[in-house]
């Protein structure tokens, strides 16, 4: 695999800076607006099972958008997912600790080896540190299998507990999910709208050049792959309490390249990429289930001419609609 650059161009940006934050507002606000009043059309367990499953996905894609923004891919996600998996139930399982401290592991834990590894990781760049990141999942994934007498191996862990009786309600999960992605992902928002966001381009753009010009190149990568990593363990808990099972195969390579093609859909240098490109990976293989011998087949074409047809995932398309619409209209008032 080849660095970020190669997957997808930058997408073009609006013309006016403002407007299109004000128009990312207020899309945003739709679409949780969306999210909050679905349970109250009452559309039954299969859709509301759906919303959730993409609601803790869009946690997964919008983490890795974080390193994606510096320029990087990483393989290790869906490792990392598994570790805040496993670490919430064990750590509420075997050591008793209350839900909303085992959420904080969850955090904690995979943040914590992303600060470990992050110093010596960050300093490699392109197909080297794809790599080594998909090295180091395998690693984390083999820990998983090996350690039976704490992760139950390749059985996994099963019968997983509600941490609250209320969570056997869908609905209630829902509410509750949608509550910690809205949070997580308006976290990735504030800090990619912050200077420290300016920083990540900067640094993604030319890092030699953002080091001569003050910038701490290494210290943001460390800081921005450690709360990444934090962000992505978050998902895994929800993932672990809402499945009620876990076993290393959710946590594998497949699940880290999930995340990055995502991204790659969506489109990879805007917020907006890796939840649409969600979406359409959550949704699409719904559509497809009356086709289950061909579906992956179906499914791989779609996604082949996506990639193909719109270097810039769909969220590029959309932005150049939006240019092409704005100088039209330009030039016949």
């Amino acid at each position: 695999m080849a660095v970020v650059e190669e997957f997808a161009p930058p997408a073009p940006t609006a013309a006016d800076p403002a407007s299109a934050l004000r128009m990312k507002a207020v899309l945003g606000a739709l679409l949780a607006l969306c999210f909050l009043v679905l349970p109250l059309l009452r559309p039954g367990e299969f859709i509301l099972s759906l919303a959730t499953t993409l609601l803790i996905t869009a946690i997964a894609t919008t983490s890795l958008h974080l390193i994606v923004r510096l320029g990087s891919v990483s393989l290790a996600h869906g490792a990392f997912m598994g570790l805040g998996s496993y670490a919430a139930v064990l750590s509420a399982m075997k050591l008793g600790l209350p839900f909303p401290l085992a959420l904080i592991v969850s955090f904690l834990v995979p943040a914590a080896l992303g600060l470990a590894v992050g110093p010596v990781l960050l300093r490699l760049s392109g197909k080297y540190f794809v790599l080594v990141t998909f090295l180091m999942g395998e690693i984390i994934r083999l820990i998983f299998v090996s350690w039976q007498s704490l992760t139950g191996g390749s059985n996994g862990i099963f019968g997983i507990p509600y941490p609250y009786k209320a969570f056997a309600s869908h609905t209630v999960f829902y509410y509750f999910t949608f509550v910690l992605a809205a949070l997580c992902i308006g976290l990735v928002a504030r800090v990619l709208q912050s200077e420290i966001g300016r920083t990540m381009d900067a640094i993604r753009e030319d890092s030699r050049l953002a080091q001569c010009s003050g910038i701490p190149v290494l210290r943001t990568k460390v800081a921005i792959f450690t709360l990444s990593c934090g962000l992505v363990g978050i998902s895994g808990a929800l993932f672990a309490y809402f499945v009620r099972y876990i076993d290393p195969t959710s946590f594998s390579i497949t699940q880290s390249l999930n995340f990055v093609v995502m991204n790659v859909v969506g489109g990879m240098y805007q917020l907006a990429g890796p939840i649409v490109g969600t979406v359409f990976f959550v949704i699409l293989p719904e559509f497809l289930r009356g086709y289950v011998d061909f579906q992956r087949i179906i499914f791989g074409i779609c996604l082949v001419v996506v990639m193909a047809a719109l270097p810039g995932g769909i969220v590029g398309l959309i932005a150049r609609l939006r240019l092409l619409s704005n100088k039209v209209m330009g030039e016949n008032p």
